[in-house]
């Protein structure tokens, strides 16, 4: 039982500094995972779409915050992770379709300050309200993937579509099950680490609020 919550709370922690360690990749990389070349190939368009979401720190910061904000929700919590990561693939399809959006950057570094600042607060929320929210940023965090693969052929296309739904959708359920394990095994002392991590991600998102802002 102490095991559990060590790792619970570990987990938690650990995921913290991962974060700030990869605020030092360049930001133009975080939307080019192959180095600024358009993929080719279906297994070039997959790798590329697991990259993305996770060598982009504003986006990992927000998967892995919808992750262990389900958790606040009363059921179902694992449908907001997925509504987001099929909302971001329709986000890459907008892209890719010429239609452009306003502001993306800006609003996706909005999307992982509210989101932050919303799992601070560790209050239970309104799961559909959520799943809205969670939509709406994934059309514009889905957006800014589709600049990678802009100009490339069907096949890796599909490859990259299923590649960062796949990533963003097992970073979101480890994130909601640790969460939940430290949730039910922690007690009193759970809020605490999940509004810890909670700032954290708050904290990024004013990071990337205040450089897209500034320039």
């Amino acid at each position: 039982m102490l095991q559990k919550k060590i790792r619970a709370i570990a987990f938690i922690c650990a995921s913290l500094p991962i974060m700030s360690f990869i605020v030092g990749i360049n930001p133009a990389q975080a939307h080019h995972p192959l180095g600024g070349r358009t993929p080719a190939t279906f297994i070039e368009g997959f790798l590329s779409g697991l990259g993305h979401p996770i060598i982009g720190l504003d986006h990992f910061a927000f998967v892995v915050a919808i992750g262990l904000i389900a958790v606040l929700t009363a059921k179902r919590g694992l449908l907001l992770p997925i509504t987001f990561s099929l909302a971001t693939a329709l986000g890459t399809v907008i892209h890719l379709s010429s239609i452009d959006l306003p502001a993306p950057e800006l609003i996706i570094s909005v999307s992982v300050f509210t989101i932050g600042l919303a799992l601070a607060m560790n209050r239970q929320f309104n799961l559909l309200l959520l799943i809205l929210l969670g939509a709406i940023a994934g059309l514009f965090h889905g957006y800014a993937y589709g600049e990678s693969i802009f100009g490339a052929e069907t096949t890796p296309v599909a490859a990259y579509l299923l590649g960062f739904a796949s990533i963003q959708i097992l970073i979101s359920a480890i994130s909601f099950y640790v969460g939940k394990l430290a949730v039910n095994q922690v007690n009193d002392s759970s809020s605490l680490y999940l509004r810890f991590a909670g700032f954290t991600i708050a904290g990024i998102g004013l990071t990337f609020l205040s450089n897209a802002i500034l320039g």
